[in-house]
Protein backbone atom coordinates (compact mmCIF):
# COMPACT_ATOMS: atom_id res chain seq x y z
CA UNK A 1 0.00 0.00 0.00
CA UNK A 2 3.05 2.77 0.55
CA UNK A 3 3.19 2.11 -3.21
CA UNK A 4 0.34 4.51 -3.94
CA UNK A 5 1.95 6.69 -1.79
CA UNK A 6 3.84 8.69 -4.86
CA UNK A 7 6.87 11.36 -4.48
CA UNK A 8 10.45 11.90 -3.78
CA UNK A 9 10.71 15.48 -1.79
CA UNK A 10 12.84 15.28 1.17
CA UNK A 11 9.69 16.31 3.50
CA UNK A 12 7.38 13.57 1.81
CA UNK A 13 10.00 10.45 2.52
CA UNK A 14 10.79 11.65 6.04
CA UNK A 15 7.06 11.25 6.66
CA UNK A 16 7.01 7.48 4.70
CA UNK A 17 9.85 6.57 6.65
CA UNK A 18 7.89 7.69 10.15
CA UNK A 19 4.91 6.01 8.68
CA UNK A 20 6.59 3.06 8.01
CA UNK A 21 8.16 2.97 11.44
CA UNK A 22 4.79 3.55 13.05
CA UNK A 23 2.64 0.85 10.89
CA UNK A 24 4.33 -2.13 12.88
CA UNK A 25 3.38 -1.10 16.09
CA UNK A 26 -0.13 -0.64 17.57
CA UNK A 27 0.15 3.33 18.64
CA UNK A 28 -3.22 5.18 18.25
CA UNK A 29 -2.03 7.58 15.27
CA UNK A 30 -3.30 11.10 14.06
CA UNK A 31 -2.70 12.15 10.18
CA UNK A 32 -2.78 15.69 10.03
CA UNK A 33 -3.60 17.13 6.20
CA UNK A 34 -5.23 19.76 4.32
CA UNK A 35 -8.03 17.72 1.89
CA UNK A 36 -7.03 15.89 -1.21
CA UNK A 37 -3.40 15.13 0.15
CA UNK A 38 -3.98 11.13 0.77
CA UNK A 39 -5.21 10.79 4.46
CA UNK A 40 -7.23 7.83 3.84
CA UNK A 41 -4.66 6.25 1.70
CA UNK A 42 -2.08 6.57 4.81
CA UNK A 43 -3.89 5.12 7.05
CA UNK A 44 -4.80 2.04 4.67
CA UNK A 45 -1.41 1.45 4.05
CA UNK A 46 -0.58 1.85 7.80
CA UNK A 47 -3.39 -0.60 7.98
CA UNK A 48 -2.13 -3.46 5.75
CA UNK A 49 1.28 -2.90 7.20
CA UNK A 50 0.24 -3.66 10.57
CA UNK A 51 0.26 -6.69 12.85
CA UNK A 52 -3.69 -6.71 12.24
CA UNK A 53 -3.63 -6.75 8.30
CA UNK A 54 -5.45 -9.81 8.75
CA UNK A 55 -8.17 -8.38 10.70
CA UNK A 56 -10.80 -6.25 10.00
CA UNK A 57 -10.75 -2.31 8.80
CA UNK A 58 -13.57 -0.23 9.48
CA UNK A 59 -13.74 3.34 8.00
CA UNK A 60 -16.17 5.84 9.55
CA UNK A 61 -16.68 9.19 8.25
CA UNK A 62 -17.27 11.68 10.78
CA UNK A 63 -18.48 14.66 9.06
CA UNK A 64 -21.45 12.29 7.20
CA UNK A 65 -22.82 11.35 10.33
CA UNK A 66 -25.91 12.45 11.63
CA UNK A 67 -25.38 14.03 15.16
CA UNK A 68 -28.61 12.02 16.08
CA UNK A 69 -27.01 8.83 14.83
CA UNK A 70 -23.04 9.14 15.66
CA UNK A 71 -23.37 7.67 18.99
CA UNK A 72 -25.34 4.58 17.66
CA UNK A 73 -23.01 4.45 14.52
CA UNK A 74 -19.82 4.28 16.87
CA UNK A 75 -21.37 2.44 19.69
CA UNK A 76 -24.04 0.29 18.35
CA UNK A 77 -27.35 0.47 20.27
CA UNK A 78 -29.97 -2.02 21.71
CA UNK A 79 -33.65 -2.42 20.35
CA UNK A 80 -36.21 -0.47 21.60
CA UNK A 81 -33.03 2.28 22.58
CA UNK A 82 -35.02 5.03 20.75
CA UNK A 83 -37.67 5.50 18.01
CA UNK A 84 -36.61 3.76 15.43
CA UNK A 85 -34.32 1.04 17.13
CA UNK A 86 -36.28 -1.86 15.75
CA UNK A 87 -33.10 -3.78 16.71
CA UNK A 88 -29.77 -4.67 17.75
CA UNK A 89 -26.91 -2.86 15.86
CA UNK A 90 -23.62 -3.59 15.95
CA UNK A 91 -21.53 -0.47 16.36
CA UNK A 92 -18.45 0.01 14.54
CA UNK A 93 -16.05 -0.12 17.18
CA UNK A 94 -17.50 -4.04 17.98
CA UNK A 95 -17.83 -4.86 14.56
CA UNK A 96 -13.53 -3.87 13.97
CA UNK A 97 -12.88 -6.16 17.28
CA UNK A 98 -9.35 -7.27 16.64
CA UNK A 99 -8.71 -4.83 13.83
CA UNK A 100 -8.66 -1.28 13.11
CA UNK A 101 -11.19 1.85 12.94
CA UNK A 102 -9.73 4.65 11.17
CA UNK A 103 -11.95 7.84 11.93
CA UNK A 104 -11.60 10.34 9.31
CA UNK A 105 -12.39 14.17 10.05
CA UNK A 106 -12.60 13.33 13.74
CA UNK A 107 -12.96 16.68 14.51
CA UNK A 108 -16.27 16.93 13.38
CA UNK A 109 -17.62 14.27 16.79
CA UNK A 110 -19.99 16.21 18.58
CA UNK A 111 -18.66 17.28 21.80
CA UNK A 112 -20.87 15.04 23.88
CA UNK A 113 -19.42 11.65 21.78
CA UNK A 114 -15.76 12.80 22.32
CA UNK A 115 -16.32 11.96 25.99
CA UNK A 116 -17.24 8.89 25.12
CA UNK A 117 -14.70 7.98 22.70
CA UNK A 118 -12.04 9.06 25.11
CA UNK A 119 -13.34 7.09 27.46
CA UNK A 120 -12.91 4.17 25.00
CA UNK A 121 -9.64 5.31 24.49
CA UNK A 122 -8.38 5.13 27.99
CA UNK A 123 -10.41 1.83 29.10
CA UNK A 124 -10.92 -0.56 25.66
CA UNK A 125 -14.56 -0.20 26.90
CA UNK A 126 -18.18 0.39 25.17
CA UNK A 127 -21.67 1.05 25.82
CA UNK A 128 -24.24 0.89 23.09
CA UNK A 129 -27.08 2.97 23.72
CA UNK A 130 -29.82 1.56 25.62
CA UNK A 131 -27.75 -1.13 26.97
CA UNK A 132 -26.69 -1.00 30.67
CA UNK A 133 -23.29 -3.07 30.69
CA UNK A 134 -19.90 -2.52 29.39
CA UNK A 135 -18.29 -4.34 27.03
CA UNK A 136 -14.29 -4.63 26.37
CA UNK A 137 -12.82 -4.60 22.55
CA UNK A 138 -9.72 -4.53 21.06
CA UNK A 139 -9.36 -2.00 18.60
CA UNK A 140 -6.61 0.54 17.05
CA UNK A 141 -7.64 3.69 16.16
CA UNK A 142 -6.30 5.90 13.08
CA UNK A 143 -8.01 9.01 12.76
CA UNK A 144 -7.71 12.41 10.33
CA UNK A 145 -8.13 15.37 10.08
CA UNK A 146 -7.68 18.39 7.87
CA UNK A 147 -8.24 20.92 10.76
CA UNK A 148 -6.01 23.19 12.98
CA UNK A 149 -7.16 20.72 16.08
CA UNK A 150 -5.59 23.94 18.33
CA UNK A 151 -7.82 26.12 17.44
CA UNK A 152 -10.76 24.02 17.78
CA UNK A 153 -9.40 23.38 21.12
CA UNK A 154 -9.87 27.12 21.81
CA UNK A 155 -12.91 27.26 20.65
CA UNK A 156 -14.45 24.66 22.76
CA UNK A 157 -15.10 22.45 19.93
CA UNK A 158 -12.42 19.60 20.66
CA UNK A 159 -11.65 18.25 23.60
CA UNK A 160 -7.91 18.96 24.52
CA UNK A 161 -7.73 15.81 26.55
CA UNK A 162 -9.05 13.46 23.46
CA UNK A 163 -6.29 15.73 21.31
CA UNK A 164 -3.75 14.52 23.48
CA UNK A 165 -5.13 10.75 23.06
CA UNK A 166 -5.25 10.94 19.35
CA UNK A 167 -1.72 12.33 18.49
CA UNK A 168 0.44 9.87 20.41
CA UNK A 169 1.79 9.83 16.64
CA UNK A 170 1.22 12.72 14.77
CA UNK A 171 1.70 11.94 10.56
CA UNK A 172 1.50 15.58 8.75
CA UNK A 173 1.00 14.76 4.75
CA UNK A 174 2.62 18.03 3.00
CA UNK A 175 0.23 19.70 0.75
CA UNK A 176 1.38 19.48 -2.72
CA UNK A 177 2.43 23.46 -2.83
CA UNK A 178 5.12 22.12 -0.75
CA UNK A 179 6.03 19.66 -2.24
CA UNK A 180 6.81 21.35 -6.11
CA UNK A 181 9.35 18.59 -7.19
CA UNK A 182 7.16 15.80 -6.70
CA UNK A 183 4.15 16.94 -9.48
CA UNK A 184 5.68 16.28 -12.39
CA UNK A 185 6.50 11.92 -10.74
CA UNK A 186 2.99 12.23 -10.09
CA UNK A 187 1.82 13.31 -13.34
CA UNK A 188 3.61 10.42 -15.23
CA UNK A 189 2.20 7.99 -12.92
CA UNK A 190 -1.22 8.83 -13.04
CA UNK A 191 -1.16 9.40 -16.66
CA UNK A 192 0.28 5.99 -16.92
CA UNK A 193 -1.97 4.57 -14.46
CA UNK A 194 -4.80 5.82 -16.35
CA UNK A 195 -4.21 4.99 -20.08
CA UNK A 196 -3.76 1.01 -18.67
CA UNK A 197 -7.16 1.62 -16.75
CA UNK A 198 -8.92 2.64 -19.49
CA UNK A 199 -6.64 0.83 -22.48
CA UNK A 200 -5.92 3.57 -23.98
CA UNK A 201 -2.68 5.02 -25.82
CA UNK A 202 -0.93 7.10 -23.30
CA UNK A 203 -0.85 11.13 -23.77
CA UNK A 204 2.03 13.09 -22.94
CA UNK A 205 2.98 16.63 -21.83
CA UNK A 206 4.88 19.18 -24.07
CA UNK A 207 7.07 20.98 -22.30
CA UNK A 208 4.77 24.67 -22.02
CA UNK A 209 2.21 22.42 -20.87
CA UNK A 210 4.30 21.13 -18.07
CA UNK A 211 5.53 24.18 -16.92
CA UNK A 212 2.83 25.09 -16.13
CA UNK A 213 1.54 22.53 -14.67
CA UNK A 214 4.35 22.62 -12.40
CA UNK A 215 3.70 26.45 -11.36
CA UNK A 216 0.21 25.72 -10.52
CA UNK A 217 -0.50 25.96 -6.71
CA UNK A 218 -3.04 22.77 -6.67
CA UNK A 219 -5.26 23.66 -4.03
CA UNK A 220 -7.10 20.56 -4.31
CA UNK A 221 -3.60 19.03 -3.75
CA UNK A 222 -3.11 15.19 -5.12
CA UNK A 223 -6.42 14.44 -5.59
CA UNK A 224 -7.35 17.61 -7.82
CA UNK A 225 -3.92 16.68 -9.61
CA UNK A 226 -5.49 12.98 -10.16
CA UNK A 227 -8.48 14.51 -11.47
CA UNK A 228 -7.01 16.07 -13.56
CA UNK A 229 -4.77 13.49 -15.23
CA UNK A 230 -7.75 11.25 -15.53
CA UNK A 231 -9.81 13.79 -17.79
CA UNK A 232 -6.77 14.49 -19.95
CA UNK A 233 -5.89 10.78 -20.43
CA UNK A 234 -9.42 9.94 -21.80
CA UNK A 235 -9.78 13.12 -23.42
CA UNK A 236 -6.74 13.29 -25.57
CA UNK A 237 -5.16 9.71 -25.38
CA UNK A 238 -2.53 8.96 -27.50
CA UNK A 239 -1.60 13.18 -27.94
CA UNK A 240 0.83 15.35 -27.04
CA UNK A 241 -0.96 17.82 -24.70
CA UNK A 242 -0.78 21.36 -25.47
CA UNK A 243 -0.80 24.42 -22.70
CA UNK A 244 -4.22 25.33 -24.17
CA UNK A 245 -5.61 21.49 -23.56
CA UNK A 246 -4.86 22.72 -19.71
CA UNK A 247 -7.99 23.18 -17.24
CA UNK A 248 -8.92 27.01 -17.31
CA UNK A 249 -8.37 27.03 -13.80
CA UNK A 250 -5.16 25.96 -14.18
CA UNK A 251 -4.57 28.30 -17.86
CA UNK A 252 -5.86 31.32 -16.30
CA UNK A 253 -4.70 31.77 -12.61
CA UNK A 254 -3.96 35.17 -11.53
CA UNK A 255 -0.51 36.07 -10.63
CA UNK A 256 0.35 37.33 -7.43
CA UNK A 257 -0.21 41.05 -7.64
CA UNK A 258 2.71 42.30 -5.26
CA UNK A 259 5.44 40.34 -4.09
CA UNK A 260 5.59 39.46 -0.12
CA UNK A 261 9.38 40.26 0.00
CA UNK A 262 10.90 42.88 -2.22
CA UNK A 263 14.97 41.46 -3.41
CA UNK A 264 17.21 44.22 -2.26
CA UNK A 265 19.53 45.22 -5.45
CA UNK A 266 22.46 43.58 -4.21
CA UNK A 267 20.41 40.11 -3.72
CA UNK A 268 20.72 38.36 -0.54
CA UNK A 269 22.16 34.97 0.73
CA UNK A 270 19.06 32.77 0.91
CA UNK A 271 20.06 29.94 2.85
CA UNK A 272 20.70 32.84 6.11
CA UNK A 273 17.34 34.54 5.22
CA UNK A 274 15.62 30.65 6.03
CA UNK A 275 17.62 30.08 8.93
CA UNK A 276 17.10 33.45 10.31
CA UNK A 277 13.04 32.94 9.85
CA UNK A 278 13.52 29.57 11.41
CA UNK A 279 15.11 30.46 14.74
CA UNK A 280 12.61 33.27 14.75
CA UNK A 281 9.80 31.16 14.65
CA UNK A 282 11.46 29.04 17.53
CA UNK A 283 12.12 31.74 19.55
CA UNK A 284 8.50 33.03 19.00
CA UNK A 285 6.96 29.89 20.17
CA UNK A 286 9.43 28.87 22.35
CA UNK A 287 10.93 26.23 20.70
CA UNK A 288 7.37 24.34 19.79
CA UNK A 289 8.04 23.06 16.22
CA UNK A 290 4.60 22.25 15.13
CA UNK A 291 3.39 25.92 15.93
CA UNK A 292 6.94 26.90 14.30
CA UNK A 293 6.02 25.03 11.26
CA UNK A 294 2.65 26.19 11.42
CA UNK A 295 3.84 29.99 11.29
CA UNK A 296 6.33 29.36 8.40
CA UNK A 297 3.64 27.51 6.26
CA UNK A 298 5.70 24.06 6.06
CA UNK A 299 5.01 20.76 7.63
CA UNK A 300 6.89 19.68 10.61
CA UNK A 301 8.58 17.45 8.74
CA UNK A 302 9.71 19.60 6.55
CA UNK A 303 10.96 22.34 9.43
CA UNK A 304 12.65 19.49 11.35
CA UNK A 305 14.65 18.25 7.52
CA UNK A 306 15.52 22.02 6.99
CA UNK A 307 16.40 22.52 10.90
CA UNK A 308 19.08 19.44 10.51
CA UNK A 309 20.28 20.78 7.05
CA UNK A 310 21.10 23.90 8.70
CA UNK A 311 21.86 22.52 12.07
CA UNK A 312 19.31 24.28 14.24
CA UNK A 313 18.82 22.87 17.61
Amino acid sequence: MFQRLIGQSPNFEALLRSARMVAATDVTVLVVGETGTGKEVLAQALQQHSPRADKPFITLNCAALPESLAESELFGHRKGAFTGAIGNQLGRLQAADSGTVFLDEVDSLPVALQAKLLRFLETGEIQPVGETQTSRVNVRILAATNSNLQEKIARGEFRRDLYYRLNVVPLEIPPLRERMGDIQVLLQHFMRQFAEEHRLPEASFSKVALNRLSAYHWPGNVRELRNVCERLSILLAGRVIEENNLPSEIINRVPVQKPLFDLPELGIDLEKVEMDLIRQALNRTNGNRSRSARLLGISRDTLLYRMQKYGIS
